[in-house]
């Protein structure tokens, strides 16, 4: 007789409670998540621990190096990840290589392990071109898996070219950081709505006058404000100017990293701003439409009221939400309005079909959906 692993018996047991027509009780779904999860960080460690051990993942024709130190871990499963990405851009390899040798000496957080990377390409865009978004997703997985990080505690950070990467991840993946923050970077005109959930910490020496950066991240800072005062629960902040600095702010902002540890990442946010920028998602939050008809400028808001949830914007006809008892009670019926019009009405089941889905393409327990409701 075959021995079957933990992980694979709990799930047989979970899975043989209810008839899958009737979906899963709470406590299956949530076994089902911990086998499941437990059997795909299995699958990973073994895949992943080379490329983990290299320090270079690569996807297609882009390779993605990487520097890293340790400082205080904490136990297995439990760790920090600071992801610091280094300036240079539209600059000669080698200035590129010296600012990610620099990159790795800039930061000392309380607890974590901080990753380097070097960009990809030697382009002025180092860190917001469509291959960076995958390849952090990788690197976040593999550090989930084989590293022991907390997926709920990775953190972004990046100066000047960096800084300028910080402003355009983080509005497009949010969901999978803690806190993040941008050190002498320029907005390059992205829209920053969709970070409501993400602390956001922002650093300009006030005579860094190249391209205006000191003026486009003082205007910043005053837009957080505004929009903390018209919605207190979100866009969380810290702000600084440093009077009589240029560009080079003497590491007076790595303050950011102790404000930055106080938070982990809300995982499901009961009010959630979606607007696609240069390069769109699928997926956001507990928000999902589909890859073809996504498009820069879409916005979409969602709120969860009780059971109620309200969609407002942009919503396109497939939307999906993935559901969890986290965001909704899945033993009683839920509603869904669509700009003002009934969507749906009744009970969601839980699936361990989803489960497994959302494990296989994302190793994030915490934010992993036991429901799925497609419009």
């Amino acid at each position: 007789m075959r021995c079957l692993s933990p992980h694979v018996l709990l799930l047989t047991l979970a899975a043989a409670i209810l008839p899958a027509a009737e979906g899963l009780t709470r406590s299956q779904a949530e076994a089902a998540v911990a086998a499941i999860a437990a059997e795909r960080t299995e699958e990973l460690k073994k895949a992943r621990a080379p490329e983990v051990a290299a320090k270079e993942l690569k996807l297609g024709d882009k390779s993605l190096r990487w520097l890293e130190k340790e400082f205080n871990l904490a136990p297995e499963g439990q760790r920090s990840l600071w992801i610091s990405m280094h300036g240079g851009g539209g600059a000669p390899a080698a200035v590129n290589d010296q600012q990610w040798k620099n990159q790795i000496r800039l930061y000392a957080p309380a607890e974590g392990i901080v990753v380097a990377p070097r960009a990809p390409t030697n382009t002025w865009n180092l860190w917001h071109e469509g291959h960076i978004d995958p390849m952090f997703a990788r690197l976040i997985d593999d550090f989930v898996a084989v590293r022991g990080v907390h997926p709920a505690k990775v953190y972004l950070l990046g100066y000047s070219a960096g800084g300028d990467g910080v402003w355009q991840l983080a509005p497009r993946m949010p969901d999978r950081f803690a806190a993040a923050a941008m050190m002498a970077g320029h907005t390059n005109g992205v829209s920053t709505l969709g970070v409501r959930n993400l602390p956001f910490a922002m650093f300009v020496g006030g005579a860094d006058t190249a391209y205006n950066r000191h003026k486009v991240v003082a205007e910043k800072i005053a837009e957080f404000g505004r929009l903390q005062q018209e919605d207190p629960e979100g866009y969380a902040h810290l702000g600084r100017v440093y009077e009589g600095l240029p560009h080079w702010m003497g590491l007076k902002d790595a303050e950011a990293l102790p404000w930055m540890a106080k938070f982990t990442r809300t995982a499901w946010p009961k009010k959630v701003v979606w607007v696609q920028t240069g390069v769109t998602h699928a997926q956001f939050y507990w928000l999902q439409v589909p890859a073809e008809v996504a498009k820069p400028g879409q916005k979409l808001v969602a709120t969860v009221r009780g059971q109620a949830i309200t969609l407002t914007g942009d919503v396109p006809k497939g939307t999906a939400l993935r559901l969890s008892d986290a965001l909704v009670n899945l033993d009683e019926p839920v509603t869904v309005t669509v700009n003002g019009q009934p969507a749906f009405q009744g009970k969601v089941p839980r699936s361990e079909a989803v489960i497994r889905a959302a494990l296989t393409g994302r190793l994030d327990p915490p934010i992993c959906p036991t429901a799925l409701l497609t419009l």
